[in-house]
């Protein structure tokens, strides 16, 4: 069979722009060839307090995932609506950003405490693959500079002066820090429970003392993921606890964001090859082809890290549970598939049917 010599290596992010209004650091396609293959992408929104993102839109759908902060604010305009939507956003929230949509994000703190997000999202209609590339209304790369004058004074009806200051007027370049005292808009908490998810404080699917706790989210619990076309994982590994191997069986991708944390991840691939042997930690992105399984064990700190599968609907297997495909097989073809005794293809069979994907640490 083929083998394929990849490089699966985690990697952290570049900062891309730092100013006083906040920074935005990603993950580069020519440095992490591994996106444009997989055709995912990835990037971080740093906020201080009165930190705001200027109106923009994207080339990519994706999810927000909230880190930290609690007084987060986004402004978002969907395709084809004509309202804008504010929301409040706190730590553990997940929020889908459809293709296309228009959003600005603040954090409306008077403390020091920053807000942070990470993005997630595939890439397949960008114009660099691997890469999210966005547009700015407004600003030192906004569309309106762009346009000529005259453009501006026939779209917008206006003399040349009019026309320049509107074009002109800003001058921040993608992120900016407001005055003291600006009234933004209020957060619609009523709409919010249809486009804001906090993962952090759903139920788990999984939960294994001394484990962790494993929880999925699809359109089926969160219809707004529909609209991004995506789904998300959060894990939570205690100390020295395993996310025993598993697989997308559906040609999907898997990218991890480690959020906290540290351990050690292994990838399978073609031929049966070990394709990554690596410590992973916090602040790095993982990125898994599809048909290849990964397996995670967290060092004694634990690990907590969010993942994302672009469809709506993952079909996940695992290799060593009470789930596993394993257990789906005859004992007599798991026999002869691992040239084992029929005693101990039961004790192997016998042995998975006591654990879940979260495998807690040995005694």
């Amino acid at each position: 069979m083929a083998s394929m010599d990849i490089d699966l290596s985690p990697k952290s992010a570049q900062k891309l722009f730092e100013g006083e209004g906040g920074s935005y650091y990603s993950w580069s396609s020519s440095g992490f060839p591994m996106l444009g293959e997989q055709k995912v992408g990835a990037g971080k929104l740093v906020l201080p307090p009165r930190g705001f993102a200027l109106p923009h839109y994207a080339d990519s759908s994706k999810i927000g995932y909230v880190l930290q902060g609690s007084d987060g604010i986004v402004g978002m305009v969907l395709p084809n609506s004509s309202k804008e939507v504010v929301l409040r956003l706190k730590k553990g929230d997940v929020i889908p950003v459809p293709l296309g949509a228009l959003s600005w994000w603040y954090n409306n703190g008077d403390h020091s405490e920053e807000v942070v997000i990470v993005f997630l999202g595939e890439t397949s209609k960008s114009f660099i693959p691997g890469e999210f590339t966005y547009f700015f209304l407004s600003g030192g790369q906004g569309i309106m500079g762009g346009f000529s004058p005259e453009f501006i004074s026939r779209a917008y009806k206006m003399n040349g002066k009019e026309a320049s200051k509107l074009a002109k007027s800003q001058t921040g370049i993608l992120l900016i820090k407001l005055e003291p005292g600006v009234s933004m808009p209020q957060p619609n908490n009523k709409i919010a429970e249809k486009m804001v998810y906090n993962i952090d404080a759903a139920p788990a699917d999984v939960e294994v003392n001394g484990g962790g706790v494993f929880k999925t989210l699809t359109a089926a619990k969160f219809p707004f993921l529909e609209e991004a076309g995506l789904s998300v994982n959060h894990v939570r590994l205690e100390a020295n606890a395993m996310h025993s191997p598993s697989y997308t069986a559906d040609g999907t991708f898997q990218a991890f964001y480690v959020a906290s944390g540290a351990g050690r991840v292994q990838v399978v691939g073609i031929g049966g090859k070990r394709a990554l042997d690596t410590r992973i930690q916090a602040g790095q992105l993982l990125v898994v082809p599809r048909f290849f399984v990964v397996a995670h064990i967290a060092d004694s700190e634990g690990m907590e890290f969010v993942s994302i599968l672009p469809t709506t609907s993952p079909t996940i297997e695992e290799f060593a549970s009470k789930k596993s495909v394993w257990n789906a097989l005859s004992p007599m073809v798991s026999q002869i598939a691992l040239s084992v005794t029929p005693e101990f293809e039961e004790f192997f069979r016998s042995n998975m049917q006591k654990t879940t994907i979260l495998i807690p640490p040995t005694n």
